[in-house]
């Protein structure tokens, strides 16, 4: 029983992480950020938003443990803080080849 509630438990915390990308601009921000660390500026300039959109984006991906920040004077820096995040990225374009075929 205790080991069904871990992995419920384990798997409510997995969907909240992709929920947590589930958003074109998120992915956007999540692969620009795997170029390196960008001010929040640069971010929405890229997506086009307004800074409270683009700072809420962030905020979801901040919570969720993909991002973290680091102020520097006035001046907000993004980075990825799990790279590993872009093997999901891999995984879902093998997903969208596979459904071309």
């Amino acid at each position: 029983m205790t080991t069904d509630i871990i992995t419920i438990e384990r798997f409510e915390e997995r969907a909240r992480i992709i929920k947590a990308m589930a958003h074109p601009s998120r992915l956007l921000m999540i692969d620009e950020l795997s170029r390196g660390e960008r001010c929040v500026c640069e971010l929405r300039d890229m997506v086009g938003s307004d800074m409270s959109t683009v700072s809420k984006h962030l905020s979801v991906l901040k919570k969720a443990g993909i991002v973290e920040d680091d102020k520097r004077g006035k001046q907000i820096y993004y980075r990825l803080k799990v790279p590993c995040v872009l093997n999901f990225f891999s995984c879902i374009e093998s997903v969208i080849e596979a459904g071309r075929h």
